[in-house]
């Protein structure tokens, strides 16, 4: 059975961030120091201990008036996100029409559960004015997969049309989902990836949970995230997306589109007894689980783009569970510290900036790790760039209720300095 299955690659790569809106301004940006994080006190919200933190991204409004205004309608952030991403992914990779709409090309797109916004607008228009006032539209706007449907409405796809909506795992999981599409023959193409928002509800659903950081006495907002560090305190929310165009190798190859790398391995579980924290075993099962598709060793993987929110025992499954897969042996750095807990676009959107960092044969460090915690010890913690030929990488990404999922990958083409 395994050598009916076909090998899957990445040929194109759409970002839609607070840093830039594409992959090279984000890795650029990442690699100066930039950070998105900032306080956010017209977001005061009964309750809150302080004021909310967040890294909000500002859309220059003609990208959103560069979509066809009858489509737009049904349209809130989150899918607009995922619609621009999705169209430089395809631009990139050179897909025609006809490739798009001829049956063989799906989607995936997650999110944690869809428009944010969009529910809360929903929800006040209604007991406001009442359901015969209502626009009709703002259903399609709320509803969990209306960042994956607008995407296939936009560009016409008739394939599989999948949305997950796991929580921070959303835009890893809605990847796996689509690379076992086309390596089982399904599909022979797949736009796949994850988009979120950043609003006051989600940033409070966090502060509820104990996991929003407040930024110390003195503290600037763009150094109180600090995955790994002993200092940390929580996360800030962010938002955007990174859409990807994943395809049969062997359609890529017959067609001469520059392949950016290749799905090695996928995998993803439960820790079936966790509601809010992570699970050290279940993760370094998952770790496993994937390394093992992907018929590669610890010692071959060459980077970790860790999930790292810079929660206090979030980060202590992710290190215990990760020193025990790969020892220190590979380095790891997480991205949340610049860009914030970007949710159901975290995967997709840190696994963009794992592709420029192999491209440029630079790893990027994880911001404001000044005093690693010693119970997060045993790992190779990135804290400057780091220049390094990089072939084999993880991407890992953990989610409220115990979901785990990892991804490995290998970066192929020649690298560029």
């Amino acid at each position: 059975m395994a050598s009916d299955l076909r090998r899957v690659v990445i040929t194109g790569c759409g970002v839609v961030s607070a840093l830039g809106f594409d992959r090279i301004t984000l890795f650029d940006r990442l690699l100066v120091g930039d950070n998105a994080v900032r306080t956010m006190p017209q977001w005061e919200l009964p309750g809150a201990t302080g004021t909310l933190l967040a890294a909000p991204l500002e859309l220059p409004h003609e990208k959103i008036l560069s979509l066809d205004r009858k489509l737009r309608r049904s349209m809130a952030p989150v899918a607009i996100y995922a619609v621009l991403a999705a169209r430089d992914a395809i631009a990139e990779s050179g897909l025609s029409d006809e490739e798009l709409t001829n049956g063989t090309t799906g989607c995936a797109v997650g999110s944690t559960l869809g428009s944010p916004s969009a529910i809360h607008e929903t929800m006040r228009l209604f007991h406001e004015s009442g359901l015969e006032n209502l626009p009709a539209q703002q259903f399609f706007k709320s509803v969990s997969h209306t960042a994956a449907f607008n995407v296939a409405n936009v560009f016409g796809l008739t394939g599989a049309l999948l949305a997950p909506c796991s929580a921070c795992a959303s835009g890893l999981q809605a990847i796996g989902v689509a690379y076992d599409e086309i390596r089982l023959g399904r599909q022979t193409i797949m736009l796949a990836g994850g988009t979120d928002e950043a609003t006051p509800e989600v940033a409070g659903t966090f502060e509820q949970l104990f996991a929003l950081a407040h930024p110390a006495p003195g503290q600037d907002a763009a150094e109180a995230i600090r995955p790994f560090d002993a200092n940390r305190s929580g996360l800030a929310v962010g938002e955007g997306a990174a859409v990807f165009v994943l395809e049969e190798r062997a359609h890529a190859l017959r067609r001469g589109a520059k392949i950016l790398a290749e799905i090695r391995g996928y995998a993803t579980n439960a820790s079936g007894r966790q509601t809010s924290q992570s699970d050290e075993g279940a993760i370094e099962r998952c770790l496993a689980a994937a390394l093992r598709e992907a018929s590669l060793q610890p010692a071959n993987i060459h980077y970790i783009s860790a999930h790292a929110t810079g929660t206090r025992q979030g980060d202590l499954a992710e290190a215990a569970a990760l020193a025990r897969v790969f020892g220190n042996a590979v380095p790891v750095s997480s991205l949340k510290a610049q860009l914030g807990h970007t949710m159901g676009a975290s995967g997709a959107l840190e696994l963009a900036v794992t592709l420029e960092m192999a491209r440029r044969n630079t790893l990027l460090p994880t911001a404001n790790l000044t005093a690693p915690d010693e119970a997060c010890a045993g790992l190779d913690l990135l804290r400057q760039p780091r220049r390094t030929a990089l072939r084999y990488f993880v991407k890992d990404c953990f989610a409220f209720g115990g979901i785990n999922a990892v991804l490995v990958g290998e970066f192929s083409p020649p690298a560029e300095s």
